[in-house]
């Protein structure tokens, strides 16, 4: 790469007035923002973004799964396209950074690149994908890209299907639409995303840049602990099927199991809902939605029959009957040694330390990873914050990403 083009940077004000503006939208009272997936506040977030890509002079584009993004077309029109990315959808009541920061990130590259009249030999896009966070089905966006969204995952999404047909009547989608927005591998030069850790490995060890090796997998379940209404205070103790005990103990079991047995992975039981649901009766249903995670794809399995097990036994000791639904399936996915040595070789023209990382966090590049070269950056969390108004990066570190976005897509796309 030429000298003049290791020497390029991006526009450090510019994209933090985009950022600023974008995180009005949806903003919270305690400096977060609450942008679900196809909500009202999602749907303005966007509807700005497709505003703000043709005042800015690019192409704007959407598919069949309501992805949004942005095209610097190179001089071949048959070239292949490099995808810049990230999402615009956030957790209920979460942070400005998560996801946003890859998305205006990546349209500052753009800009970058155009003002400077650098013409790659490949197509750049700049992407805002879909429910990246899981409100509705989770990645749907980029698994429809990929070709991996199945009529299943609509019609069963871990969201619930009602949810999933307002928030389409609200975006205008169509599951025919969704399911017909797969792109060709051979139309893909690579996926590129800049995000922040969420987590303290990059704050604890003073490093810049985290360039992650592998996304882990993510699993999940509904487990329903089956046991019997009755009278809570007539029924004797040891007379009762109670549902929640099986519920409860899985819990507490799961997790001293995943710290003892699995170190590198992690299990959650984000909501419990018990039926009838009353003071005075006994649980005779208890749901839980179970989700857990490994980087490693041996140990996902093994820890996937470890978990079904262990609550076959706690519905066993307390007398319950157990079903299980399946909510969905991310296989860990390692990320490509060529994007992760042109990640390091930027950081090391720019003068910033890196470090290698697993992410523990789940990410569009999962549904991409098989489809064509990926990558991704961290830059460090303030306190590890993440999903939550307390999210926040420095923004010297995000310029650091953005510029580290920006020499790699030069090295890639050259």
């Amino acid at each position: 790469m030429t000298q003049a083009f290791s020497s390029l940077r991006i526009n450090s004000d510019r994209l933090l007035d985009a950022f600023n503006q974008l995180a009005l939208i949806g903003a919270t009272a305690d400096s977060g923002v609450d942008r679900p997936s196809l909500s009202e506040a999602h749907l303005a977030a966007r509807k700005w973004l497709h505003e703000h890509i043709e005042a800015s002079g690019f192409e704007f584009r959407t598919d069949g799964a309501g992805n949004h993004s942005a095209v610097l077309p190179c001089d071949e029109p048959s070239a292949p396209t490099l995808i810049l990315g990230s999402h615009l959808d956030s957790v209920p009541n979460g942070g400005r950074f998560d996801g946003a920061l890859g998305v205006m990130a990546a349209l500052e590259v753009l800009k970058t690149l155009r003002e400077n009249r650098i013409n790659l030999k490949v197509q750049i896009e700049a992407m805002d994908f879909t429910d990246e966070e899981g409100t509705l089905v989770g990645l749907l966006g980029s698994a429809a890209l990929a070709g991996h969204l199945s009529k299943e995952n609509l019609e069963k999404p871990r969201g619930g299907r009602e949810r999933l047909v307002e928030g389409m009547m609200r975006a205008g989608l169509t599951e025919a639409g969704m399911l017909s927005a797969a792109r060709k591998p051979e139309t893909l030069a690579g996926y590129l995303e800049l995000h922040i850790e969420q987590g303290k490995r990059l704050e604890k060890s003073g490093t810049d840049i985290g360039i992650v090796t592998a996304i882990v997998g993510i699993w999940s379940y509904k487990l329903t602990f089956l046991g019997k209404a009755d009278h809570a205070g007539s029924t004797a103790m040891e007379d009762r099927r109670d549902a929640s005990l099986g519920a409860s103990a899985f819990t507490l079991a799961a997790r001293e199991m995943v710290m003892r047995d699995f170190p590198n992975c992690v299990v959650n039981v984000g909501k419990m809902e018990f039926a009838p649901g009353a003071f005075n009766i006994v649980p005779a249903q208890v749901d839980v939605s179970l989700e857990f995670r490994s980087p490693d794809a041996a140990e996902f399995e093994r820890l996937n029959q470890a978990l079904l097990n262990l609550a076959g036994e706690q519905a066993v000791r307390f007398g319950l009957g157990l079903q299980t639904e399946f909510f969905g399936k991310h296989a860990p996915s390692l990320m490509d040694t060529d994007v992760r040595g042109a990640f390091a070789n930027a950081c090391d023209e720019l003068g910033l330390s890196h470090m290698p990382l697993p992410s523990g966090a789940g990410h569009d590049g999962q549904s991409l990873a098989d489809l064509c070269p990926v990558g991704m950056i961290f830059v460090p969390s303030v306190d590890g914050a993440s999903h939550s108004p307390r999210e926040f990066t420095k923004w010297e570190d995000c310029v650091n990403g953005a510029n580290v976005l920006l020499q790699a897509a030069l090295r890639l796309g050259m």
